[in-house]
């Protein structure tokens, strides 16, 4: 990360606790992309300041519920018992769709396999396949690397997959944990947004292409056409929740993410623009 960006991050939080500073907190699937969109926003409303964390989904939600967040950025939709608890406390909120992202699956470059279907990926997350041997000539363990249960990218999996994680499963803090055990691991498997994977081409890891079923088509989440035209079974709209009452707040930021410039960091940064969903 640049070192301007750093620098203007420090700036920001030093200041975070002012009228003037929209607090961003959740998915780390969306963290990275909006520390960009935060750094440039600011270039053009240096009034304003953007506090960037992340944490999952789940912290998002909640810290929006309990006011110290003013946008919860989230890789998943919020759920009902979310929904009640605003609605205990008397808090309408609203749902913003800022852009688009893919998952990616992830191995070592060492493991002899480039693609597996939706079905086997359910068996190995499941824990109801536990060696490569399954899909591979390696007879090696397979070591599952995923993120904790408060993370809108581990609910969207189960959810796809319609599967439970295996309670082998290793519990990871972040994308970059992710990498960083699977570039030791031979056997290693686990999944980030694929706009965090563009950033780490070279680095020793294979990303898996995806097919539904015997015979069908192979697909790479880092396929843009194929992202495009909705041919990639794990792709996922990527949400900001914000309370009713804070619009006004928090529209100059929303508004920045939809203008050309907006929609050009999202490309750059390797996610979608949000329009692709209802296209």
């Amino acid at each position: 990360m640049r070192k301007l960006i750093f620098l203007v991050i420090l700036i920001i939080s030093g200041c975070a606790e002012h009228d003037n500073t929209i607090k961003v907190k959740g998915s780390d699937t969306e963290v990275n992309l909006a520390v960009v969109l935060a750094e440039n926003f600011h270039y053009g409303y240096p009034e304003l300041l953007v506090s960037i964390s992340g944490g999952g989904s789940g912290l998002g939600i909640a810290s929006l519920l309990n006011g110290t967040a003013d946008i919860a950025n989230s890789s998943r939709d919020i759920n009902e018992k979310e929904l009640a608890l605003f609605k205990a406390k008397n808090l309408e909120i609203s749902s913003f769709i800022f852009a688009q992202d893919a998952i990616a699956f992830v191995v070592s470059d060492q493991l002899p396999i480039d693609s597996i279907s939706t079905q086997a990926l359910a068996r190995v997350l499941s824990g109801e396949w536990n060696n490569w041997n399954r899909l591979t000539s390696s007879d090696i363990p397979i070591n599952i690397y995923g993120r904790q249960s408060n993370s809108g990218t581990h609910e969207y999996i189960q959810k796809s997959l319609k599967i439970r994680f295996s309670p082998l499963a290793k519990q990871m803090n972040g994308n970059a944990q992710i990498l960083e055990g699977i570039k030791v691991d031979p056997s290693g498997i686990g999944y980030v947004g694929a706009g965090y994977m563009k950033q780490k081409s070279g680095s020793g890891l294979k990303v898996l292409k995806i097919y539904t079923s015997d015979g069908g088509e192979a697909v790479s989440p880092l396929d843009a056409k194929k992202i495009i035209s909705g041919k990639y079974f794990f792709q996922r709209p990527l949400y900001q929740f914000f309370k009713k009452k804070d619009y006004q707040k928090v529209k100059p930021f929303l508004d920045y993410e939809k203008t050309k410039e907006g929609l050009a960091i999202i490309m750059k940064s390797g996610y979608y623009p949000a329009k692709l969903i209802n296209d």
